[in-house]
């Protein structure tokens, strides 16, 4: 399972079943679970953690230090949980003083090029397209969905459930639940093709499509908007979500 011209440090940790291709490289300090699969050219650098159930394709490269100069080579991590694929030239730093980690749930797809720079965190069965960069700081909620080669600034915030069009940039945040895209980025709709598939009801959707009709076609600044979705529309996690995601953005959401 192991190709006599891998190069794997001898402190590093690997777990049962897991197939090592030729010329892969994996560091010290780095941990490894089981079952994994790590084809050939990738690159496994200090300070990576990795669980179970992963497939990493060539030319990937986990656990590079951050392109941030002010990492001073402290001791920080790269997580990927479980059953994740990485394909072919994906790159995810490790973090820095700021947060410590990098990390990337489980279940998600990291299509060829995605860059994660350091500190960002991306949840939980997302599906990230060919290309695509997103900078220090960036958090991407669970069943986001981003298309290829977006551009994302630092510290931004992409709620769950929602799909970004391709080729977009953005340094604002995207609330969940929506379609972000055109040229500057904007609001185009709720997700509601991926809101039923992921089994949300018609009552769901339409207080989903409520709370953002009052949020962008009222004429209403933010926080007015917000108070008529309390007084207006039941006060169920998703549109909880909603407040929440928007009352805590710290760049702004897009309009």
């Amino acid at each position: 399972m192991i190709s006599p011209l891998a190069y794997i440090h001898p402190e590093a940790k690997i777990g049962e079943n897991v197939e090592i291709g030729p010329f892969v490289f994996i560091d010290k300090n780095v941990e490894i679970g089981n079952n994994n699969i790590i084809m050939p050219h990738a690159n496994i650098l200090y300070g990576s953690r990795i669980g179970n159930n992963n497939r990493i394709f060539p030319g990937a490269v986990i656990g590079a230090i951050p392109q941030d100069l002010k990492f001073k080579g402290e001791e920080t991590t790269a997580e990927i949980g479980n059953d994740n694929t990485i394909r072919e030239n994906v790159t995810i730093n490790r973090g820095t003083a700021a947060k410590g980690r990098t990390i990337v749930g489980n279940n998600n797809l990291l299509m060829e090029g995605v860059h994660v720079a350091h500190d960002t965190q991306v949840g939980s069965n997302c599906i990230i397209g060919n290309s695509t960069k997103m900078a220090g700081e960036v958090i991407i909620d669970d069943y986001a969905i981003v298309s290829g080669n977006v551009l994302m600034h630092q510290f931004c915030h992409v709620g769950g459930y929602g799909m970004i069009q391709g080729g977009c940039r953005f340094s604002k945040d995207i609330p969940p639940y929506i379609i972000a895209g055109r040229e500057p980025i904007a609001y185009s709709g709720i997700n509601i093709i991926g809101l039923r598939r992921k089994g949300f009801t018609n009552e769901q959707i339409e207080n989903i499509h409520n709370a953002y009709r009052i949020i962008y076609n009222s004429g209403k600044n933010v926080t007015d908007a917000l108070q008529q979705i309390r007084e207006e529309i039941p006060m169920t996690n998703d549109i909880n979500y909603i407040i929440s995601f928007i009352e805590n953005s710290q760049r702004g959401i897009i309009r």
